[in-house]
């Protein structure tokens, strides 16, 4: 079957942006390797938080919207979309084995006057160094001539209303004009704003710098959070105070650590390339270095609070962790540091429960649990380290023998409240 658009990986990229070409009127094909995600598409119910199975189904009741694991799909389609996982290996290397294997997929399929792009996040250099030869050489076509070649980064916000796929600028560089051109075109078609850059390498390298000024001031707040615990200073209150200066100042906000898909990962395939050309990115390692430390200042901060509110050390604590998910009001716990703190808690022997409305179960890091319910009352320690936004914190403080606030989420009532500690 004929189709405008073919996006290989059916995730938190592939499924919103199939929606948006789909809703301009293209025909798409998601191919995945998940069975169980393709028959979910195909029955029009959708796995993902910003698409619903009542937007989703009448896209695919249509035909516009189709699932399947055949990547012989990509033969009929205009153009390739590449949106598949690229995380870091145990030594914090960029791992692109998902992406390699994908690009030989299509290689043997690939035919000319084709586009390829891929969206994954990377390193500046991977469309150019290992995409494309693997593409030509399992095609025989050439880059550039025979089809076009373009990388544009994704900019997905999981759980945002305001700034979705349609809506936020799409950045494309193409191997040459020709290819970026094309990109364009692609999104243009669908998307509100396209802006060009002149290489894959600048489009590359523009997802990873979005990310890495995230990392940095957030680990220049939390670093200052730290700070202010030993001044015994109320760092909310301080940030608070900052941003009310219209003008050379952004608010960030501290915090138990990064957590999601790009923020944690992005800063270690810069640091990583960097190297190769004798350049060491100390300012970006810090920033990591710092935010990764949070976790265990972090676990410090609830053993003081048991030790000086209630005489309890952290072993044997009974310690209801409120919110898994890495951000408020989504399922998602990728890289999240709620599960960090709760495997530092319960290595010094802390009996961790958890309760988040967004996380039914966690099987994740050692960890095999489902939520519990929430009862503030039943724990030593209550730790808000999720601020979603259907909790009633209020009573959550009422009730809690003693609360640990790393999110600024009790507020007012929190500073009020001498049972309530905060980061």
């Amino acid at each position: 079957m004929r189709r405008d658009v073919a996006i290989v990986g059916a995730g938190y990229v592939g499924v919103p942006l199939a929606q948006v070409f789909a809703d301009a009127g293209k025909a798409v094909v998601l191919v995945d390797i998940d069975p169980e995600r393709v028959d979910r598409l195909n029955r029009g119910e959708s796995y993902i938080e910003d698409v619903t199975s009542e937007e989703l189904g009448p896209l695919v009741e249509s035909g516009l919207v189709t699932a399947t694991t055949d990547y012989d799909a990509l033969r009929e389609a205009d153009a390739i979309v590449v949106a598949l996982p690229t995380p870091l290996s145990r030594q914090r290397e960029p791992d692109l084995r998902i992406l390699s294997a994908a690009s030989a997929e299509i290689a043997t399929r690939l035919r000319p006057g084709q586009l390829v792009v891929l969206e994954s996040t990377t390193y500046p250099g991977t469309t150019r160094e290992q995409v494309l030869p693997i593409l030509e050489a399992g095609s025989g076509l050439v880059a550039g001539e025979d089809f076009d070649l373009a990388f544009s980064p994704e900019r997905v916000d999981p759980g945002r209303e305001d700034w979705t796929t349609k809506n936020v600028p799409k950045v494309v560089g193409g191997l040459n004009e020709a290819s970026t051109e094309a990109a364009a075109a692609l999104y243009a078609s669908a998307v509100d704003v396209v802006h060009r850059v002149s290489s894959p390498e600048a489009a590359e390298l523009t997802k990873l710098l979005e990310n890495i000024f995230r990392s940095v001031n957030i680990a220049l707040v939390n670093e200052l959070a730290q700070m202010c615990d030993r001044m015994g200073i109320d760092v909310w209150e301080v940030v608070e105070a900052a941003a009310t200066k219209p003008f050379g100042f952004m608010s960030f906000q501290p915090g138990p650590g990064l957590g999601g898909h790009c923020i944690p990962i992005d800063p270690f395939y810069l640091t990583w390339k960097a190297r190769e050309y004798g350049f060491y990115t100390e300012f970006i390692e810090l920033a990591g270095k710092v935010n990764e430390s949070m976790p265990y200042f972090c676990r410090s901060l609830v053993s003081q609070a048991l030790n000086h509110s209630l005489e309890l050390s952290l072993k044997g604590a009974r310690i209801l962790v409120v919110g898994v998910a890495y951000k408020p009001d989504i399922s998602d716990t990728r890289e999240s540091p709620a599960v960090k703190l709760m495997g530092l808690l319960e290595n010094a022997g802390s009996d961790v429960s958890y309760h988040d409305p967004h996380v039914p179960s966690l099987a994740e890091n050692g960890f095999a649990l489902s939520s519990v319910p929430l009862d503030p009352s039943a724990y030593d320690c209550v730790v808000v380290v999720t601020n979603h936004s259907s909790i009633d914190y209020d009573r959550l403080v009422e009730e809690a023998r003693l609360v640990v606030d790393l999110r600024n989420a009790t507020g007012t009532n929190g500073k009020r409240s001498e049972k309530v500690w905060k980061l």
